[in-house]
């Protein structure tokens, strides 16, 4: 649905050239939820401002629906961005104009007429949960509720790709969790493809199918949530993975929870999807003649499904553990004998 290739953008500036995209090459499928994430300065919001042309790329193409964007003459380009939503942090929206207003607004630039304008907002605004809010001003609105009159606007031409730019930054953590929740039903009722820019993990980890990270402009990593969270490859990758597992990085502090016996193994366990729901440590606990000291475990959902980790100590005899360690393995579970904890 989305090629992006070798997609690059230089900055010059009186002392030094800034390169903040540096070769992103990117396919993106219809209707996923695709996530960009990287901490401050990795380049993450001129990638998606290149993307509809808000900024012009000094290289590489970005071709949404076989159309070149990159190439497009201004003409073609102003009808084509229509098809391509974007909302924003600061929400940007007219401070005069009422709800209904902001959301017809890219109506009126596209000719619409009234009546229809009118029963389009009506739809959008109850798509997004504002039916009571026609009338009121932006002053007049919670953080969440002016969110979600963006989300309205850029939804009003009825969009290819959405464009979303830290849109829940800006957010309380529950209020952030409502908008989420919205994109990803409106991913599911339109079929809307998505992409979500973020240096937040559990937004990833809460919405996203695929993700890909990026630092210094270039992208380090991507795949499936689930993968990236299992086996990150990079440090930038890891460092995000422990905003929601604190525990993979701290193995040092499991000494202290553990029994001073030869006859045991620590183990981490990965349980990915529908293994997560599995009773692993009951079936273990009836199945050998072996001790089983939990001593950390966390668990946490995602799109394509739950990712858990779970630290075990398992005390026994030698031969035991060998057929208890590969009765785990057998069951789907990741399992990681760890030597060194």
């Amino acid at each position: 649905m989305i090629q992006i290739k070798n997609l690059s953008k230089l900055y010059q500036t009186k002392k030094q050239q800034v390169q903040a995209v540096d070769n992103v090459s990117l396919n993106i499928e219809q209707g996923e939820i695709f996530g960009v994430i990287g901490y401050s300065g990795a380049g993450k919001s001129t990638f998606v401002r290149l993307i509809n042309r808000l900024e012009e790329p000094t290289d590489g193409s970005v071709v949404i629906q076989d159309k070149d964007i990159t190439k497009m003459p201004g003409n073609q380009l102003r009808k084509k961005r229509q098809k391509i939503g974007m909302i924003f942090q600061h929400f940007n929206l007219l401070w005069s104009r009422t709800v209904l207003e902001n959301i017809a607004f890219p109506l009126e630039i596209a000719g619409v007429p009234k009546e229809k304008r009118k029963e389009k907002v009506l739809e959008l605004i109850n798509l997004v949960g504002l039916s009571g809010k026609e009338n009121a001003y932006p002053s007049q609105l919670s953080g969440g509720q002016k969110q979600r009159v963006g989300i309205a606007r850029a939804l009003a031409n009825d969009p290819e790709v959405l464009l979303c730019d830290e849109a829940t930054s800006a957010l309380d953590p529950e209020t952030t969790d409502d908008i989420l929740d919205l994109l990803v039903s409106i991913n599911k009722k339109l079929g809307l493809t998505i992409i979500l820019i973020t240096h937040e993990m559990h937004v990833i980890q809460k919405i996203c199918h695929r993700v890909a990270v990026m630092e210094n402009g270039k992208v380090v990593e991507t795949g499936d949530v689930l993968d990236v969270f299992v086996k990150p490859q990079s440090k930038t990758t890891k460092r995000f993975v422990q905003q929601l597992n604190p525990l993979e990085h701290e193995r040092d502090k499991l000494a202290e929870f553990i029994n001073d016996r030869e006859d045991s193994e620590v183990v981490k366990l990965h349980f990915i999807g529908k293994s997560a729901k599995r009773a692993l440590i009951s079936e273990v606990a009836k199945t050998f003649d072996v001790e089983i000291n939990i001593l950390q475990g966390s668990i946490a959902p995602t799109q394509e499904g739950a990712y858990g980790t779970l630290f075990i100590e398992i005390n026994g005899e030698k031969e035991l553990l060998q057929k208890t360690i590969e009765f785990m393995e057998n069951t789907g579970v990741e399992v990681e004998v760890l030597k060194d904890a």
